[in-house]
């Protein structure tokens, strides 16, 4: 199978009407004609933590969202995209349980990266610690075998608390290879087609390095899941948070990836005025790429933008992010904050509230990316124009909840009435729509303060035209007669 070149649909199982049954409902009440290139479904398995990123199985989904039978159901209708967070599972699976109870007894202790695997006497050294791209202030967390009353260190990239919620898998172990094997047969039996692998850049652990993407391993391990994942149909997208330079030699690769770089990028092309940075993006970036504005994390900035940004002018766009309501995720390791002590990792913030809810801004951010190269997502809050939940940070403590608000079925019928929105579904129909997108893209020259980006097809044509001044947008295409038709999105 191939990636449809359509637009796409990113949403919790829960955030569009409660479950996966509505969901679906919604999709095909709503929706049907909109999100050809498919869903993606972030995690609706049992989970014990980080909204659904603390998987316990991938063979179940989470009750209270539904079963597969719902997955299977949306996929006869959408190509369903899942995550599978190759690089970590739960504390509270099954596997990590029994480990917890038996400890080196246990049938799954290969399961998982005890510390003699990276340091021979067990020991762990600061020096090397001090090497790597930390998450967490330690790359591991401690815990008592019950049977023997012995303390056994294992590694977690990830996880808020301490213990961690989220325990490292040894990829190289054959046990967790027969397991991602019997994921993937599942997932291929359940109707899904592609399969985001999640924090896939820190699955390698290697002493001198920063134990994130490390190569040439990395790809060795990449090429077995792709063969594997190939195998059944599924199309493999590996998300890697990183240097844009580490992106691109995914791409060289061949492999899918995402362009992290475009969401600041269009922000500050709109802030400011200014398009003068995106020509020069779009015209050297990767085609193979899924493109997005928004996420259930944030916009990205460190390390994704390092090299591309003056951290000066990127302190004043922040500054702008956080009058219009944003918050902010920072850096957690010194040698990776700027020389100037510059240190945010993401911007949380609805892409709508963050560009002052104004529509024509909004939809001119749209159609850049949508006339970007690749295959575009809309986040569910963005697909009906939501703005900050600031509420719901306050209640939860959670800075990302600002853009993860659960619309109900009410909300829904309500939001996709909106101008902004309506505007929003015809542009998404156009791009699904018009062959052109399918031929050549070209950068074409223009003033700073105007964008201008062409498709060309045999007899199909596009242009796209956006006034920064004004964030009027203008699309002039030709019809199936031949005539040029001026649309104003």
């Amino acid at each position: 199978m191939a990636v449809k070149n359509k637009v796409q649909l990113i949403t919790y199982p829960d955030s569009l009407g409660g479950n996966l049954k509505t969901l679906n409902k919604i999709l095909l009440k709503y929706f049907k004609d909109i999100f050809k290139g498919g869903i993606h479904i972030l995690p609706p398995f049992p989970s014990s933590g980080d909204r659904g990123f603390a998987p316990l199985t991938y063979l179940e989904i989470d009750p209270k969202f539904g079963t597969w039978e719902d997955i299977s159901a949306i996929g006869e209708n959408f190509d369903v995209l899942v995550d599978l967070m190759v690089n970590h599972i739960s504390r509270q699976s099954e596997y990590f349980q029994d480990f917890i109870k038996k400890g080196r007894k246990s049938q799954y202790a290969d399961l998982f990266i005890t510390l003699d695997k990276i340091w021979k006497d067990g020991q762990p050294v600061q020096e090397d610690i001090d090497k790597m791209f930390l998450r967490r202030p330690l790359p591991y967390s401690s815990f008592n075998i019950e049977e023997t009353g012995e303390e056994e260190k294992v590694w977690t990239t990830f996880g808020k608390t301490n213990p961690s919620e989220q325990i490292d898998l040894d990829v190289k172990s054959s046990q967790v290879k027969q397991i991602l094997k019997e994921f993937f047969l599942n997932f291929s039996k359940h109707n899904v087609k592609i399969v985001r692998l999640d924090a896939v850049g820190y699955v390698i652990k290697k002493l001198g390095t920063s134990c994130f993407f490390v190569e040439p391993d990395i790809y060795e391990f990449l090429d077995s899941i792709i063969k594997l994942a190939n195998s059944l149909g599924i199309e493999l997208l590996p998300e890697v948070h990183s240097h844009y330079s580490i992106q691109y030699r995914l791409a060289e690769h061949g492999f899918w990836i995402y362009d992290f770089i475009l969401p600041y990028t269009i922000l500050d092309t709109l802030i400011n005025k200014s398009s003068e940075k995106l020509c020069e993006y779009l015209k050297v970036r990767p085609a193979k790429q899924f493109t997005m504005l928004d996420c259930h994390d944030g916009i990205p900035v460190k390390p994704d933008m390092d090299d591309l940004i003056d951290t000066k002018e990127a302190r004043e766009l922040v500054d702008t992010c956080l009058k219009r309501g944003s918050n902010l995720s920072l850096i957690l390791s010194d040698k990776y904050k700027a020389e100037d002590g510059f240190d945010v990792h993401q911007i949380r913030c609805s892409y709508y509230s963050v560009l002052d809810c104004d529509d024509d801004a909004y939809i001119a951010a749209r159609a850049i990316q949508f006339f970007a190269p690749g295959i575009p997502q809309v986040y569910y809050v963005g697909l009906l124009a939501g703005k900050n939940d600031i509420e719901a940070v306050k209640s939860s403590g959670e800075g990302r909840e600002i853009n993860r608000h659960n619309f109900n079925t009410l909300e829904i019928e309500q939001s996709v009435q909106k101008e902004v929105v309506q505007r929003l579904l015809r542009l998404i129909r156009f791009r699904n729509e018009y062959d052109a997108f399918n031929g050549e893209f070209t950068v074409l020259n223009c003033p700073k303060d105007e964008i201008r980006l062409s498709w060309n097809k045999e007899n199909k044509h596009c242009d796209l035209f956006i006034d920064l001044k004004t964030n009027k947008t203008m699309i002039d295409y030709t019809d199936e007669n031949n005539e040029v038709v001026h649309y104003l999105v």
